[in-house]
C-alpha cells in the first residue's frame, strides 16, 4: 500500500541544523516609495495587517499560528515607511530654499515620532482658563496666570508624563488666546498649533462663540484629534450646566458631533463668610479628574497611534506642497512644450484630409505630450490616473474629429455649389480648403492646451493619491478600524486651473486663509 501523500508545507525548508531561516525584518521588506511601483507595493504592505486574518495567518480564535510572523503594529509600520520616504526624498536647491520652513517642521515631527514624544496643546479664547487647566493637570504652577487675563503671549511647553502606553514623554503646550489678535494672525496661530500638536484641547467657558466655532472648523479641516473642555463648570448650577452642555453640542458642526465634551473646574473658588462679616472668595482643589482620566486613557490606548498619524499627515502636507511647487516652477517650460506640441498637432491635422487619421495622430500627439510633462515635472503618474486622462483625451480628439467632419461636410456642400457657379465666380470653388484648414488648426491648438492643463491636474491628483503619505492615510482609514475614528475627512484640494466653486463659501468662513498660514 502506497504511503499517503503529505500536505505541502509552505514554510521555508530547514537547513542542515534543522532550523528554518528567519523571515526578513519589516524594514528589509519595506518597499521603495520613490517610484510608482514602490508606492503601490508600500500601500499593499501597509494594508497587510488589515488583511492578516483573511489570509489565514490567524486561527479562528484570533491568535497567531505558530507558522506565521505577525506584522509590526500600525505605528511602527508608519514610522518605518516614513523613514524610508524621508531618506529617499530628493529636493533641488531651489525647492529646498522655498520649502525650507515646511521641511524643518516635518523633520521636527519625524524626530518626535522617533523619540515617541507627543504634544498636547490647549486652544481657546483669552481668559477661559487654559493656563490654569494645564497647571491643574501638572499639579504645579508652571504656567503664569493673571486675573487680568491674556498673560500668555507665546507658546510654552512643559513635560507632563514621562511614559504612558507606547509614549516615552508627553508635553503640555500653552497658547495665546485666539481673540487677542486679528483674524489673519489667529489663522496663522491656529495653523501653527495644528501643525505642532498631536492632540488639541479646545477650552470653552460658556456657549460656543463665533470665534470658537471658526477655530473649531479650522482645526477640523486639518484633521486634528480634538477634545472639547468646558472649564469653570463650578460657575453654573447643575440644571443650567446640563442645558449649557446640550446647547454646545447642538451648535457643533456635523464633523464634531461625536467629540467628547468634558466639564471641569481648573481653579474653582468658593465664597466664605469671615468672622468679621466680610465675604471672601477662597480657592478650592481643582476638579479635573474626568479630563485627566480621559487623557490618560486616550494616550495609553491610542497615543502612539495618534503621534504616528499626525506625522503621516505632516508628510502628506509636505508632499502636496512639493508637488504643487514643482508644477508651479515648471509652468513656463510646460507652456513652451505645450506650444510646440500644439503647433505640431495643428500642422498635422490641417495637412491631413482623413478624419480617422487625425484622431489617431491626435491621441499619439497628446500621449507624447503627457509623457513629456511627466518628465518635465518629475512627477510619476499612476496607471489609473493615466487611463482617466487618456479617456478624456480620447473624448477631446473625438470632438475634434466630429467637428472636422461636420465642417468638411458643410464646406463640401458649399464647394459643390461653388463648382456649379465656377464659370461665374472665376474659380472660387477652391476657397473652402483654407477655412477647413484654419478651423482644424484652431481646434487642434485648443485641445492641446486643454490637454496640458488636464495633465497638470492629473499629475497633482496622482501625486496625492499614489504619492505615498496621502495614499497610506486613505488605506489606513479604509482597512484599520482603530485608525478610522481619528481620521477626519480632509477638504478637497482646490483646482489648479480655476477657482473652486466653494471659494465664496470659504471666504465667508475664513477657510481661504489656511494656505497662506501654512506658507508663513
Amino acid at each position: 500500500m502506497s504511503p499517503r501523500p503529505q500536505p505541502h508545507d509552505p514554510r521555508p525548508e530547514k537547513d542542515t541544523a534543522g532550523r528554518r531561516p528567519r523571515s526578513a525584518t519589516p524594514e528589509a521588506r519595506l518597499p521603495s516609495l520613490s517610484s510608482p511601483a514602490g508606492t503601490g507595493a508600500a500601500s499593499a504592505w501597509l494594508a497587510e495587517g488589515a488583511g492578516w486574518a483573511r489570509s489565514g495567518r490567524f486561527g479562528v480564535d484570533g491568535h497567531s499560528r505558530s507558522d506565521a510572523v505577525a506584522p509590526p503594529p500600525t505605528p511602527e509600520r508608519i514610522a518605518l515607511l516614513l523613514r524610508r520616504w524621508r531618506a529617499e526624498l530628493a529636493l533641488s536647491p531651489r525647492e529646498a530654499s522655498l520649502l525650507g520652513p515646511e521641511l524643518a517642521s516635518l523633520d521636527r515631527q519625524l524626530q518626535r515620532l522617533g523619540e515617541r514624544r507627543m504634544r498636547v496643546a490647549v486652544f481657546g479664547r483669552v481668559g477661559v482658563g487654559k493656563s490654569s487647566l494645564l497647571n491643574a493637570l501638572l499639579g504645579q504652577e508652571h504656567f503664569a496666570t493673571d486675573v487680568a487675563h491674556g498673560c500668555t503671549r507665546r507658546q510654552q511647553a512643559q513635560p507632563w508624563l514621562e511614559a504612558i502606553g507606547g509614549l516615552r514623554r508627553v508635553e503640555l503646550v500653552d497658547t495665546p488666546g485666539i481673540d487677542e489678535i486679528a483674524a489673519g494672525g489667529r489663522a496663522r496661530l491656529a495653523a501653527r498649533v495644528a501643525l505642532g500638536a498631536d492632540l488639541v484641547l479646545l477650552v470653552l467657558d460658556a456657549d460656543l462663540s463665533r470665534v470658537e466655532l471658526e477655530a473649531l472648523k479650522q482645526l477640523l479641516a486639518f484633521g486634528k484629534p480634538l477634545l472639547l473642555v468646558l472649564n469653570r463648570s463650578d460657575c453654573w448650577p447643575a440644571g443650567e450646566l446640563e442645558a449649557l452642555l446640550a446647547s454646545i453640542r447642538r451648535r457643533l458642526p456635523p464633523a464634531a458631533r461625536d467629540l467628547n465634551l468634558i466639564a471641569v473646574a481648573a481653579a474653582p473658588r468658593r465664597a466664605r463668610l469671615r468672622d468679621d462679616g466680610r465675604v471672601r472668595s477662597e480657592p478650592e482643589p481643582p476638579r479635573i479628574e474626568p479630563l485627566r482620566q480621559e487623557l490618560q486613557t486616550v494616550l495609553k490606548r491610542r497615543g502612539e497611534l495618534l503621534l504616528a498619524l499626525q506625522t503621516l499627515r505632516a508628510a502628506d502636507r509636505f508632499s502636496t506642497s512639493l508637488h504643487r511647487q514643482r508644477l508651479r516652477l515648471g509652468r513656463r517650460r510646460a507652456e513652451a512644450l505645450i506650444g510646440q506640441f500644439a503647433a505640431l498637432k495643428a500642422t498635422g491635422v490641417a495637412a491631413n484630409p482623413l478624419p480617422l487619421l487625425d484622431l489617431a495622430g491626435g491621441v499619439a500627439c497628446d500621449s507624447a505630450l503627457v509623457l513629456q510633462l511627466c518628465q518635465l515635472y518629475g512627477l510619476p503618474m499612476t496607471r489609473s490616473a493615466a487611463r482617466e486622462l487618456l479617456t478624456r483625451l480620447s473624448g477631446h480628439n473625438a470632438l475634434l474629429g466630429g467637428a472636422q467632419l461636420a465642417i468638411q461636410l458643410l464646406l463640401g456642400g458649399v464647394r459643390q455649389l461653388l463648382l456649379l457657379a465656377a464659370p461665374v465666380s472665376g474659380g472660387l470653388s477652391l476657397a473652402p480648403a483654407a477655412p477647413v484648414a484654419l478651423a482644424q488648426a484652431a481646434l487642434a491648438v485648443a485641445t492641446t492646451r486643454r490637454t496640458g492643463r488636464l495633465a497638470a491636474l492629473a499629475l497633482l491628483r496622482s501625486a496625492r493619491s499614489a504619492g505615498q503619505p496621502g495614499a497610506l492615510l486613505r488605506r489606513l482609514a479604509q482597512q484599520d478600524p482603530r485608525v478610522r475614528p481619528w481620521l477626519v475627512e480632509a477638504p478637497a484640494e482646490p483646482s489648479a486651473a480655476r477657482p473652486s466653486r466653494q471659494g465664496s463659501q470659504g471666504r465667508r468662513n475664513g477657510m481661504e486663509r489656511w494656505p497662506e498660514a501654512l506658507r508663513s
